[in-house]
């Protein structure tokens, strides 16, 4: 049997984001897409809260844009599946870092804002682009123009997230939906997440075009004929990632 994982990543109990945070997990990040054992990730938190936002002494004095403290973009960039387990409260920031994992689940306490503009900013870290292509604009502009909270309730209404469970259940339901992903071969759940990211933002017939050439490309694999076979045999595939 192939050697595979779920790699648990874990905000601190600081719940603010700094830049000692965003080196720290850009090196986890790092490892976690070089090492091919790893066939999902769990973004989870310590603490009371998933994320509080941004730490404003890291938004302070003299610094050159925002590019070190951008974690949702290093999140963004896994090219496996990444389940985020949200309890306690995701603002700002701490939203957008949320916004650029594949699945969102939610505890039915959690709380959700991205309220830049409440002291004069605007989302910098995705927020901007990722939200209204998950919710649309109508609502995009409803959450960035007030700033106002959401509830998890509403949050599953927008489509922000994708479940809600019960107090303190997030992380546990998260995990169990990493266990199921990774009964499926690695190589098509990558080649999905390409396909659907990268189909976004090219024009129906480009984003047509990707998903024949991927497809494609699946043909060639290992795990393809394993899932074919095993289909046929009516028994459970074994994927290598090959």
């Amino acid at each position: 049997m192939p050697t595979k994982h779920i790699q648990t990543l874990t905000l601190p109990a600081t719940r603010l984001i700094d830049f000692g945070l965003v080196a720290d997990l850009s090196q986890r990040i790092a490892a976690v897409r070089q090492d091919d054992h790893v066939w999902a990730v769990v973004l989870d938190s310590q603490g009371d809260h998933f994320c509080l936002g941004t730490d404003p002494d890291a938004l302070s004095g003299d610094h050159a844009g925002f590019g070190p403290l951008r974690l949702a973009q290093r999140v963004a960039e896994i090219e496996k599946p990444v389940i985020c387990a949200i309890h306690g409260s995701a603002y700002d920031q701490g939203l957008e870092v949320a916004l650029a994992c594949d699945i969102r689940i939610a505890d039915a306490d959690a709380r959700f804002r991205m309220g830049h503009i409440l002291t004069g900013g605007m989302p910098w870290d995705g927020g901007t682009q990722r939200l209204p292509r998950l919710i649309g604009p109508s609502r995009t502009h409803d959450m960035l123009l007030t700033g106002r909270e959401l509830d998890a309730a509403e949050a599953l209404d927008f489509g922000i997230v994708n479940e809600v469970v019960a107090p303190g259940k997030a992380g546990r339901r998260a995990h169990q939906l990493a266990e199921s992903i990774t009964e499926h071969g690695p190589i098509a759940m990558r080649y999905l997440k390409e396909a659907v990211l990268s189909g976004m933002d090219a024009d129906l017939r480009q984003g047509l075009r990707l998903e024949a050439d991927l497809s494609f490309l699946l043909q060639s694999t290992d795990d393809r004929r394993e899932g074919i076979e095993s289909f046929l045999q009516r028994r459970k595939p074994t994927y290598t990632g090959q």
